[in-house]
Parts: structure tokens; C-alpha cells; sequence
């Protein structure tokens, strides 16, 4: 990690959450914040669909909003990055402050509401794109579309030949009514439209661009089967668990009040039974995406444990530092060695149960 980086970060954490994002997106858009990352073990390889991804680490959604650092964060030692949500139209998103750090929890809440600078602004920077590593991005929706599926649909055709894969983000609990398209009924049509526009695009680019659903942690158990069948029934290549959550239990902090949506360490456990649930829900061959929560190597262990081929992280970033994704990565090797398995593969789903059988709603305390 770079020493600059190590210097600052008390400094960022001392700023406005927003202001200090800001300054962050800068050093790293000017080179100012560098890393050596070391060369991926092979072990640490995951094949998905038709990519190679080089370790399962990646970037969340939500950082690179606007698409505008996604080769340096690459740099850093992600096996891949996930910028936006992007919607069709530019969009201020919430009045500010609507970002609030919870130090003493290792969580963060934001009510952003999907800021965004629109497609053609994020499209303009993807032809800029010299790195050849992996990016996602994830899609959403315009507060005041009166066809939301249609701007789903729309991401698709302005994406397609420029994304390692799309993510369908209908779970951000800061865009009123967002989360009703998780419904069944308004499920199937999202997913019957995307899908469609997806196999219109392959036809195009020569290419059927992996499609993944970001889910809420937030769901019932009924809710998880009708998202499973759905899924399996539309086409869609893997599903994210989770985003971030409604709940605040056993949190003390009084900014723990503020509306939006709460990511961090008070997130992993919730996360990572939804994760196991769905998991024990879809076909083997479409794969999941844990998110919520991974500050560690143990905690991104336990989301291949109960059943993610890949992790994201963002909040542990924060309060982490850029150490973090090497810290990972080590550590994930050192458990391979201990456990005597001979590829992370080998690793995945093998707690699923165990993780499945948990009560999400409580424990929140009980770390892996």
C-alpha cells in the first residue's frame, strides 16, 4: 500500500464522509494513491462464464458511482470492480448530508438515492478505458421513470459491449419503490425484459453478457423462492447477496436513526444466511456474489463458505485502508493450505448449511 495512502486515511476519516469520497475518487483518478500489488496466485483463479477472474475480490457498486477510476482501483489488487448504479438520466440523488459514519460499529449509512451523471457520461469514459481488467456495472433506474423496467432494459443496450457483466440493482432501499420490483409479478416482467434485451445485444456484439441480480437482505424466506425460480427461469448468470439493510439491530450509535441503507461489519451476519438461503434455493451452475460485511480475511472466508464464488467489499475499505485486499488475499491462501484444498473453488459452499440454518435477524454481534 502506498505510505501516502496510509497518511491520509486518518485524515479522510476526520472529513465529511462525502467530501472525503470525493478527494478519494481524486487521488486515485490523478495517480496520487498507488499500489505493487502482488502477482494473483493461481489458487486463487475463478472461472465464471467466459472470464478469468484473477482472485475473487472485488469492488462493490456504490464506490466509483460515476465510473471514473475503475483501472486504478483494478490497480489496487481487485480481481475485478463494479462501478455505478448508472441510470439512463443525469440525477442529483438525496439532499445532502446523506452519508454517516457508525465508527465504534464499522458501519457506514447512505441514502445517495442514485446519484448518478446518466449514460452517456459513464459511456464516454468507458472508451477512454486503456486497463484490460475486469468491470461490472450495475444499472438501476431514474426516481421519476414512469417505466423503471425500461430503464433497466436501456442500461442493457448502452452496456452490453462494454461490461465483463451487468448487474441489475432493483434492492437500494433509497429510491422509493425500488424495492417493490423484487415482487413477483414486477419481477418476472424485469427479468423477461432484460433478458430479452440482453439476447438482442449478443446478436450484436457477439457476446451474451453475464446478467446479475442484486438482491435485499431484507427478504423472507418466500420471498427468496420466488427470486430463485425467477431467475432460473429468465436466464439471469448469478445473483448479488446483498445490498445494503432496513435494520438496525442491537446498534447503539445514535446516528444509527438516520434513514438509508446500513453496510458494514453490523451487515455480515444477515448477509451471509441470505447468501446461504439462496444458495440452497438456485442450480449449482449459477453463481452467487457475497456482499455485506468483509473486513478480513475471515469474513470474505465464510462468504465462500456459505456459498459465493466471488466477494465484494467497500465499507471494510474505509475503515481498513488499502492494506485490506492484500490482507485478504493472504490470508484466503493460507486457509487453502490448512484445509488442504488445492483451489478456492474447492472452498465454496462448503458451510452453506450451516450458514442457511442461522436466524439472519439476530446475532447481528456473533463475528465468524
Amino acid at each position: 500500500m502506498s505510505g501516502l495512502a496510509a497518511l491520509a486515511r486518518p485524515l479522510l476519516l476526520a472529513l465529511d464522509p462525502e467530501r472525503a469520497h470525493a478527494l478519494s475518487i481524486a487521488a486515485l483518478r490523478t495517480g496520487l494513491v498507488g499500489a505493487e500489488p502482488e502477482p494473483d496466485d493461481p489458487r486463487l483463479a475463478v472461472d465464471l462464464w467466459d472470464l478469468r477472474f484473477p482472485n475473487p475480490i472485488g469492488m462493490a457498486a456504490g464506490f466509483d458511482k460515476h465510473g471514473e477510476v475503475p483501472d486504478a482501483l483494478l490497480g489496487l489488487g481487485f480481481g475485478f470492480v463494479e462501478i455505478g448504479t448508472v441510470a439512463p438520466n443525469p440525477q442529483p440523488g438525496n439532499p445532502r448530508p446523506r452519508v454517516f459514519r457508525l465508527p465504534a460499529e464499522r458501519a457506514i449509512i447512505n441514502r445517495y438515492g442514485f446519484n448518478t451523471e446518466g449514460h452517456a457520461a459513464m459511456l464516454a469514459r468507458l472508451l477512454m478505458r486503456t486497463g484490460k481488467g475486469i468491470v461490472g456495472i450495475n444499472i438501476g433506474a431514474n426516481k421519476d421513470s414512469t417505466d423503471r423496467a425500461d430503464d433497466y432494459v436501456a442500461g442493457v443496450h448502452a452496456f452490453a459491449r462494454h461490461a465483463g457483466y451487468l448487474t441489475i440493482n432493483i434492492s437500494s432501499p433509497n429510491t422509493p419503490g425500488l424495492r417493490d420490483l423484487q415482487h413477483e409479478a414486477a419481477l418476472e416482467d424485469l427479468l423477461g425484459r432484460v433478458s430479452a434485451a440482453r439476447d438482442a445485444e449478443a446478436g450484436l456484439i457477439g457476446r451474451r453478457v453475464p446478467l446479475a441480480l442484486k438482491i435485499a437482505p431484507d427478504l423472507a424466506d418466500t420471498e427468496l423462492d420466488h427470486i430463485a425460480a425467477a431467475v432460473t427461469r429468465h436466464g439471469i448468470d448469478a445473483v448479488i447477496v446483498s445490498n445494503t439493510t432496513l435494520a438496525r439491530t442491537g446498534l447503539t450509535d445514535p446516528r444509527a436513526r438516520e434513514p438509508g441503507g446500513l453496510s458494514g461489519r453490523p451487515l455480515f451476519h444477515r448477509s451471509t444466511v441470505q447468501l446461504a438461503r439462496m444458495r440452497q434455493r438456485l442450480p449449482a451452475a449459477i453463481p452467487l456474489i457475497g456482499a455485506g460485511g468483509v473486513d478480513s480475511g475471515e469474513t470474505a472466508w465464510q462468504k465462500l463458505r456459505a456459498g459465493a464464488s466471488l466477494v465484494q467489499l467497500y465499507t471494510g475499505l474505509v475503515y481498513e485502508g488499502l492494506g485490506l485486499v492484500r490482507a485478504i488475499k493472504r490470508d484466503l491462501l493460507r486457509r487453502l493450505r490448512r484445509e488442504g484444498f488445492s483451489s478456492l473453488g474447492q472452498a465454496v459452499g462448503t458451510g452453506t448449511d450451516e450458514w442457511a440454518a442461522r436466524d439472519p435477524a439476530g446475532q447481528r454481534e456473533a463475528r465468524p
